[in-house]
């Protein structure tokens, strides 16, 4: 009697997100069980080359190993690595990171994309829309299927506007005009802001040298948006994120069909002082647009990219600085 042979394990797919606050990684199958996770609260060095592969690696490789070792899944055959500032800083990562992941894992497919675009994914899916994710910066992405367009994400310095990091400075500004009597000032903000901050002569020097402003900043929103609901001038600030967010989606937004409108990210968790008027600055800017809920988030869009990739069913638009993709030789893992 022929005893039938064991049937072939689903190819693995492999799942990782690159942002300020570290690495989120998942490891599953094309067979849609549910990935395993794993983190880390370091975030993937930035240099002169860019985002830096070699870091990258060191902390994806023991974070692999042990997903592997808890799924049972040995090759993840594809992987897609979504990365805040890819666009501009994934110089490296496009150089070297498929020839690493072949080489530690015997990856054979790789996607390499712009955190925006896995948090679009991970949002709608493969529709076209628009996707503002708003964290501690802000940007907009949106897409027809057939290219895709971005607005704002330059930074706290230069942009981001109506993200965490803008809100939170703005509420500082009328803080700090309370304190010195000027017009646009509210004692509300600037006794949170002592509250959190100390006094505020001191704030520039305890604000200025931090490696980390945009997040410090980004800390403040909330104390904004507790204040909206009793106070004109936080109420007016997070109104004014809303039409910034609104501009951002409605620049990128397709024009023709019907597409979806989705918010993602961390400053969804502001709720009504922010939420309201932004789906009151949606409404009026882009009538013909139908605002939906996010589904995932921006590992859940990686997951999604990935799983499409491994079964040939990927429609989204290639662009080397917003989704990238290799397809490496075969080659033996380190360890066979």
């Amino acid at each position: 009697m022929t005893v039938p042979a064991p049937p072939e394990p689903s190819p693995g797919i492999l799942a990782v997100d690159s942002g300020g606050s570290g690495l989120r990684v998942a490891l599953g199958t094309t067979e849609r069980r549910a990935p395993a996770h794993r983190s880390s609260r370091v975030p993937v060095r930035t240099g002169a080359r860019g985002i830096d592969p070699e870091h990258l690696m060191e902390q994806l490789t023991p974070m692999v190993r042990a997903l592997s070792a808890e799924t049972g899944i040995g090759r993840p055959l594809t992987a897609v690595v979504g990365a805040a500032g890819f666009g501009t800083l994934g110089g490296a990562l496009r150089a070297e990171l498929p020839a690493a992941l072949a080489r530690e894992f015997g990856v054979r497919t790789v996607a390499l994309a712009a955190d925006a675009v896995t948090a679009y994914v991970g949002a709608l899916g493969s529709r076209p829309g628009a996707v503002i994710a708003a964290g501690t910066g802000l940007i907009a992405i949106g897409t027809d299927l057939t290219a895709w367009r971005r607005a704002d994400g330059w930074g706290h310095l230069l942009g981001d506007c109506g993200g965490g990091a803008w809100i939170g400075r703005a509420g500082l500004e009328a803080a700090l005009r309370a304190h010195d009597g000027r017009p646009g000032g509210s004692v509300a903000l600037l006794t949170r802001a002592e509250e959190r901050f100390g006094p505020m002569p001191g704030l520039p020097g305890r604000l200025y040298p931090r490696p980390d402003r945009p997040a410090v900043l980004a800390s403040f929103a909330p104390q904004v948006a507790a204040c909206a609901p009793h106070d004109p001038v936080a109420a007016g600030i997070l109104r004014a994120a809303a039409r910034h967010m609104a501009d951002s989606a409605a620049a990128v937004c397709p024009a023709d069909g019907e597409p979806q409108v989705a918010v993602t990210g961390g400053l969804c968790e502001l709720g009504g002082p922010l939420l309201v008027p932004l789906a009151e600055e949606l409404t009026q800017r882009l009538p013909y647009a139908r605002r939906v809920a996010a589904a995932g988030d921006p590992v859940d869009g990686a997951v999604r990219i990935a799983l499409q990739l491994a079964v040939g069913t990927l429609t989204l638009p290639r662009d080397d600085s917003m989704l990238y993709v290799v397809n490496n030789p075969p080659s033996r893992k380190r360890g066979d």
